[in-house]
């Protein structure tokens, strides 16, 4: 792994592409609210030729600062880890107490991921992708592994 920036003004036409791409839409919904990517602030990964290999979206919310969306394009190399670290700095920097984000209950390696990152899940929204999808129709109701997806699930940790 090579480093972490900021994302530029430039790549936000990359960021619409990698949401329709990765998330089925340019738009994501997590706790009843619509989020626009491509609009947010950001962090880029970059592999060792200088390619990006990750983007971290996020935004500030009072105290806290909400990881919007997570993309590691290369797994298991440390992108993931540097791109929440570069939140989580940038929230220090911005007066936040903690940073928070919401999976599905289907994500079994995310929720590993922010567990070993040290996040602990705060609530449980049963039933909430139901009310997600009639905002965005996009989201599946089976995982690739066949786990119905149904659940929000939201996770913190102190700054």
């Amino acid at each position: 792994m090579s480093g972490v920036r900021p994302l530029r003004e430039d790549e936000r036409g990359w960021v619409r592409a990698l949401m329709r791409e990765r998330w089925g839409d340019e738009f994501v919904v997590a706790h009843g609210q619509v989020f626009h990517p491509a609009a947010l602030p950001g962090f880029v990964a970059t592999d060792d030729a200088g390619g990006i290999a990750g983007l971290v979206t996020y935004a500030i919310d009072g105290a806290g600062c909400e990881i919007v969306t997570i993309d590691s394009l290369v797994e298991r190399v440390g992108h993931g880890r540097a791109l929440v670290g570069a939140v989580a700095e940038a929230a220090r920097r911005a007066g936040c107490h903690h940073l928070h984000l919401v999976t599905t209950n289907d994500n079994a390696r995310a929720l590993s991921f922010y567990r070993s990152l040290g996040f602990a899940v705060v609530e449980v929204r049963e039933g909430a992708i139901d009310a997600a999808r009639k905002l965005k129709p996009s989201i599946p109701s089976v995982s690739e592994d066949g786990v119905p997806i149904t659940d929000e699930i939201e996770l913190a940790r102190r700054l």
